[in-house]
């Protein structure tokens, strides 16, 4: 039996394990899976997990507890990281407590930079990034990282508080979305990515390579309209044409909550939150004049077994 690892990615809506086995440089993945916490819900511009995100985070962490002692993981080779929702909170110490006392795992919080790093390295590891220069972004619900480099190199790395959840909190008031939100969400945008607009002026990247949620949510939709099936678990590396971007964007944008639902493919935890992120991702392609998109399904965590066994 080889070295088991457990990586969980403590995300600000989901959380992730991955249970992996290293037997000399074979890895073999024995358990994966996602499951929605939604610690930033009701919390997250406050800085605070609330008391019932910390219940609901509780609930996922007993169930990966389970997982973790089925696959016979050590505590040492057990490691969980927290994100935006958890580097942000003014009850960050008690939150990582709680979930030590409850379920004797250890969380290490991350910043930005850090996060950005692994997501880079994940995302490489599961996409060919090749030789021209990539503009990698990852949209969680806390934060957005974005990543300018090749298959060799990062250029710059960036991570903006500018995620999901956070958004749909600030501008989403009306679903659909008003013109008027629409127009002060791209403002924010603007505002916000004034780093990212020099970066991009600097590097001239060709392409967007999405990773995470509302970039494996596409993907979805994608495989669901051409084939009438979800994409191939063995599958990690994906083109989304643009025109197909822009197809499922005017379905979402236009439609309300059913009917965002009823778009084969979607799933509960992504139905709302997928709304301003289309935008953002409209938002960085038309800003840049990026017409090329690719898709990574590895990232954060990912990144963190990359570099554990030395890929």
């Amino acid at each position: 039996m080889g070295t088991r690892l457990g990586i969980i990615d403590l995300g600000t809506n989901t959380f992730h394990l991955l249970i992996v086995e290293k037997n000399g440089e074979d890895v073999i993945t024995h358990f994966h899976e996602s499951r929605p916490a939604r610690i930033g819900l009701g919390g997250i511009n406050n800085r605070i997990i609330t008391d019932e995100a910390i219940e609901r985070a509780l609930a996922v962490l007993r169930f990966f507890r389970e997982q973790l002692d089925l696959f016979e993981v050590s505590v040492e080779n057990t490691m969980a990281f927290g994100t935006s929702a958890i580097r942000n909170a003014g009850n960050q110490d008690h939150f990582c407590e709680i979930v030590l006392q409850e379920t004797k795992i250890p969380i290490t919080v991350i910043d930005g930079d850090k996060e950005a790093n692994y997501i880079y390295k994940g995302v490489r590891y599961g996409a060919n990034l090749g030789t021209s220069t990539s503009l990698i972004m990852d949209i969680g619900g806390g934060s957005v990282e974005f990543i300018i480099g090749n298959a060799a190199q990062i250029f710059w790395k960036q991570s903006f508080e500018i995620g999901g959840q956070r958004m749909m909190e600030k501008f989403m008031r009306n679903d659909p979305l008003t013109e008027g939100d629409k127009k002060r969400i791209y403002h924010y945008f603007e505002e916000n990515l004034i780093p990212l607009a020099n970066a991009v002026h600097q590097y001239a990247p060709d392409k967007l390579v999405g990773s995470s949620g509302t970039f494996d949510t596409l993907v979805d939709i994608d495989f669901h309209y051409r084939t009438g099936n979800w994409p191939p678990k063995e599958q990690t590396d994906f083109a989304l044409p643009i025109e197909e971007f822009y197809r499922i964007y005017s379905l979402i944008l236009n439609g309300n909550h059913d009917e965002r639902m009823a778009i084969p493919g979607m799933i509960p935890l992504r139905v709302d939150m997928i709304v301003v992120a289309v935008c953002l991702v409209d938002y960085v392609l038309r800003s840049h004049g990026i017409k090329q998109i690719q898709v990574s399904s590895f990232a954060l965590k990912e990144g963190v077994l990359a570099e554990l066994i030395g890929k």
